[in-house]
């Protein structure tokens, strides 16, 4: 069997590297696009949710009422956006999507308060979309709980019988991300998202442009191994992705100020590590298909798997064991742990060797079925 010849894989990364410069619009897509998608994505792909749009149907009309639907605005989960005076005009609001909830007091509401009686506020919700009306919900009760609890301790302390004491409290302490921020939790995966997209789409053009320009059948006549050809493509590549990769973690750390809290060459060695995985996933791609067309139908049909189970917008754990199975085939789901693990929690590879070790694995399987499918052959 023919011995690795360095000669001959350096021959395929120059003829490699002069295709990507006659190709300047591929160039220029590998650089351009990764940060145009991270400054779209990066202000778009956003689970915060707050400033809920709201109606207001104060029918008591007092300071008292005044005075709640205050509490409400200065949480900054709520804004009034309409006063009403009727349930069909809320109605009217919210089928509309003028508004997404609605606060309803009713008339007798200060009266009753300032009388120590209970009173009842009516909130309705939209709950077409579940996030919104979660979040509307809980800090809605919240806020209605913490003004009840003002107003009993004020009662008490006019009685002078001191003040309410809680029999039990729970003191919350939120790690890694304090201020419980999506976008300090989605930029570490835009990155990994971003680069995986760009990257497989560049390389599952390579050998099939061969086969369409007809080249290829100067490479079947040279003594080139399949493995020497696979690596030699990959390279060229290998370089543009650590680029592409440095301008959208620049982008990340300084642009949206997520900070990095581990360590830099650790996130660069598994990111190169994560970027010839999805380069080699291109090569594969690129031997299954005919023509550029397929290959990039394969491509786009690969991209929205790996973002629905990669964990980058659902959490794994919440998924059937099935799909957790089939989310562990897909490379970006141990790069997205990789990412957030160093980017958030500041972790080393003691705590990231599963994922570290399960890329490898995959990278070393899919290019040795790339090998094994290229035949220096004429279909």
């Amino acid at each position: 069997m023919k011995r690795f010849s360095m000669s001959r894989y350096l021959s395929i990364v120059r003829k490699e590297i002069i295709q990507i410069k006659r190709d300047r619009p591929s160039l220029g897509i590998a650089l351009m696009m990764p940060l145009l998608l991270m400054l779209l994505f990066g202000y778009a792909v956003n689970t915060d949710v707050n400033h809920i749009r709201t109606a207001v149907w104060d029918q008591s009309k007092s300071a008292a009422s005044r005075e709640l639907v205050d509490n409400f605005v200065n949480t900054q989960y709520f804004d009034v956006a309409a006063y009403t005076e009727s349930y069909a005009e809320i109605e009217r609001l919210i089928d509309d999507g003028t508004v997404d909830a609605a606060i309803v007091i009713p008339p007798d509401y200060a009266r009753k308060r300032d009388n120590n009686e209970p009173v009842s506020v009516q909130m309705l919700i939209n709950g077409s979309d579940p996030n919104i009306a979660r979040t509307a919900s809980a800090n809605a009760q919240l806020i209605v709980q913490n003004k009840a609890i003002a107003l009993q301790e004020r009662r008490m302390q006019k009685e002078g019988m001191g003040k309410l004491e809680q029999p039990i409290q729970l003191q919350a302490r939120v790690l890694f991300n304090p201020n419980m921020e999506s976008i300090v939790f989605n930029i570490p995966g835009l990155i990994g998202l971003i680069m995986q997209n760009v990257t497989m789409i560049l390389t599952a053009f390579s050998l099939v442009r061969e086969k369409e320009r007809g080249t290829m059948e100067q490479l079947i006549v040279t003594p080139i191994r399949p493995f020497e050809l696979m690596l030699g493509k990959i390279t060229p590549y290998v370089f543009i992705g650590l680029l592409s990769f440095t301008i959208v973690l620049v982008l990340g750390i300084y642009w949206f100020g997520v900070p990095l809290k581990g360590s830099f060459p650790l996130l660069m060695t598994l990111s190169l590590l994560f970027l010839i995985t999805t380069l080699s996933l291109g090569i594969f791609l690129s031997t299954v298909a005919k023509t550029q067309l397929q290959a990039m139908q394969m491509a786009f049909a690969l991209i929205l798997p790996s973002v629905l189970l990669s964990g980058f917008m659902f959490p794994r754990d919440t998924m059937p064991t099935v799909i957790q199975w089939l989310g562990g085939l897909v490379p970006l789901t141990y790069f997205l742990e990789i990412l957030r693990g160093i980017f958030l929690k500041g972790v080393g590879l003691d705590s990231l060797w599963r994922d570290t070790l399960g890329m490898a694995a995959f990278f070393v399987l899919i290019l040795t079925i790339a090998i094994l499918r290229f035949r220096k052959k004429i279909e």
